[in-house]
């Protein structure tokens, strides 16, 4: 067994073992997002001929999932990404023309208010998403009873109960563990508005370890693999699932 085919595990992603790892691992922006988006899902709705907004598309591959597991027509919406290189990966995974690429600040959407039947949004949330105004602004743009899925960094614990980032997080992750708040958080940030139904709120099962397999996977894989994931293969290993994790939201706008 490789890292790499370590990334192919059937019995708990089957969606996503359908997928070429090594695919997956070249649009590589953060771990690996067709687990996380597979296991979210669970907690959706999802239809075919939905309009679905995935927010923080990223090089598009959980927009290329949407597409082909789900049957949604998809805006693919990132900042960092340009349309044509999302469009070129879209195209060749043949859902070209289910999935609009679409370069858009979280803040500033340049959508229509009610004109989407889901926003969802793997790894980027704990970017855009911890102010309190933020899901008021997001809900806009979806329909009445519309759903909301978010898989995003975690801690088990918040950072403001423990008194500090521990020291094994901030050496890797810096000041930016400060958003990395336990699903608990994430519940009550969202319900607290009155605007949406939470309809789960959990941490992902042996999140610290899939992680980990996907930093492995990304060390064998890539020219420069071992020097970029080395720091978190070793910050993974100190933690042992003690703090970090990821946190599972789905919600409904009321």
């Amino acid at each position: 067994m490789t890292a790499l085919s370590n990334l192919v595990r059937p019995d708990r992603y089957p969606r996503s073992s359908r997928y070429d790892p090594a695919w997956l691992l070249d649009l590589d922006m953060g771990p690996n997002p067709l687990w996380l988006l597979e296991d979210l899902a669970r907690d959706l709705d999802l239809r075919p001929g939905m309009r679905v907004l995935d927010l923080g598309s990223g090089k598009g591959a959980t927009s290329v999932f949407l597409a082909r597991e789900y049957g949604a027509e998809v805006v693919a919406a990132d900042w960092w990404i340009a349309p044509e290189d999302a469009a070129a990966v879209f195209a060749e995974a043949g859902v070209g023309d289910l999935v609009q690429a679409v370069r858009a600040e979280a803040h500033a959407l340049p959508f229509e208010e009610d004109s989407f039947d889901a926003v969802v949004s793997v790894d980027a949330f704990e970017y855009f998403g911890t102010a309190d105004s933020y899901l008021p602004h997001l809900v806009r743009f979806l329909r009445p009873g519309g759903q909301l899925g978010m898989a995003t960094p975690a801690m088990t614990r918040e950072v403001r109960e423990l008194g500090a980032i521990p020291p094994h997080i901030k050496k890797v992750v810096g000041w930016e563990a400060i958003a990395w708040h336990t699903a608990e958080w994430w519940r009550f940030q969202w319900q607290i508005t009155e605007l949406v139904d939470v309809t789960s709120a959990r941490l992902q099962q042996d999140a610290w370890r899939d992680w980990l397999l996907w930093a492995r996977a990304g060390a064998e894989h890539r020219p420069d693999g071992r020097r970029v994931n080395q720091p978190v293969i070793d910050m993974l290993l100190a933690d042992g699932g003690e703090f970090l994790s990821f946190a599972l939201l789905t919600a409904r706008k009321k």
